[in-house]
C-alpha cells in the first residue's frame, strides 16, 4: 500500500496541533497511513537491495525512526517528529545512526515531510570520533580515489553536505593536505528532495531503488574504510 495524499495530511495536521492529545485521536490514521506502507516500503526496498547491494538491508520492525521526539536536550518540547524516515545499513553493522553509533555504517535513508521536504539519501552521517578518523585516514591515503568517487555521482544530487564542516584542518592533517577540501567534512551524505506526488506514487519504491544504486559508490567507499565489505548476494 503506497502512501497517500492521507499520510501528508496527518502531518500537516500534526504539525498545527503537536500534542497527545491531538496524536491519540489520530493515532488510528498514523498506524494505517504511516505506519503501515512504511514498514511495506521497507520490506519492498530490501527485497530491491538484496538485487544491487546485498550487504545492505532493513527490516520492517526495526528500521523506521519513532515519532517520538527526544526532548530531554532541547527547548522545542513538541512531542512528536512532524515526519517519518527509516534507514537502511550494512547487514553486518548496528542499526543505530550519527554520533552513537560507534559500530554503523554508511547506509541509506528515506525521509517523508509533505509540502515538497521529503527526501532520500545516502552515506553516514555525523559519525562518531573513532569512524570518522578512520573515514579520514583513508581519504588522507587515497585523495585522488576519493575525489574520482565524489564526482562520479550524478549531479541531480547535492554535493556532499558540509553540515558542521570545520572551518581548520583537523588537528594532524597540514593546511595544503590533496584532500584539505574532504578532510574538514564531519558527516558524508548526499541526496534529494522529492515531490508530494513522488512519495504517494505507485513508483516510489522504484524510484528509491534507482536512486540509491546511483548512489551505492559513495555507500560502499565509505563502508570499505570502515572494515564492511560489500557482497555479491545474501
Amino acid at each position: 500500500m503506497p502512501f497517500s495524499q492521507r499520510a501528508l495530511r496527518f502531518f500537516r495536521g500534526l504539525a498545527r496541533h503537536n500534542e497527545k492529545p491531538w496524536f491519540e485521536a489520530h493515532r488510528e490514521e498514523y498506524e494505517t497511513e504511516v505506519r503501515q506502507p512504511m514498514r511495506e516500503l521497507i520490506e519492498d526496498l530490501d527485497t530491491r537491495f538484496a538485487q544491487f547491494a546485498p550487504e545492505i538491508g532493513g527490516n520492517p520492525k526495526r528500521s523506521m525512526f519513532r515519532i517520538n521526539r527526544d526532548i530531554r536536550f532541547s527547548k522545542d518540547k513538541s512531542p512528536y517528529k512532524t515526519n517519518a524516515a527509516c534507514w537502511f545499513h550494512h547487514l553486518n553493522a548496528a542499526r543505530s545512526v550519527g554520533s552513537d553509533a560507534d559500530a554503523g555504517s554508511a547506509g541509506y535513508y528515506f525521509h517523508l515531510q509533505p509540502g515538497g521536504r521529503s527526501m532520500m539519501g545516502a552515506g553516514i552521517w555525523m559519525p562518531p570520533r573513532p569512524q570518522l578518523n578512520k573515514l579520514r585516514s583513508a581519504i588522507a591515503k587515497n585523495p585522488k580515489g576519493f575525489d574520482q568517487m565524489a564526482h562520479s555521482i550524478p549531479r541531480r544530487f547535492a554535493g556532499l553536505d558540509d553540515e558542521g564542516a570545520l572551518k581548520r584542518m583537523p588537528r594532524g592533517y597540514a593546511e595544503d593536505h590533496p584532500a584539505a577540501k574532504w578532510l574538514r567534512f564531519q558527516s558524508f551524505t548526499r541526496g534529494r528532495t522529492l515531490t508530494d506526488a513522488q512519495v504517494t506514487s505507485t513508483s516510489l519504491a522504484a524510484l528509491l531503488a534507482r536512486e540509491y544504486e546511483a548512489l551505492l559508490p559513495l555507500v560502499r567507499w565509505l563502508n570499505g574504510a570502515l572494515g564492511f565489505k560489500p557482497a555479491s548476494r545474501r
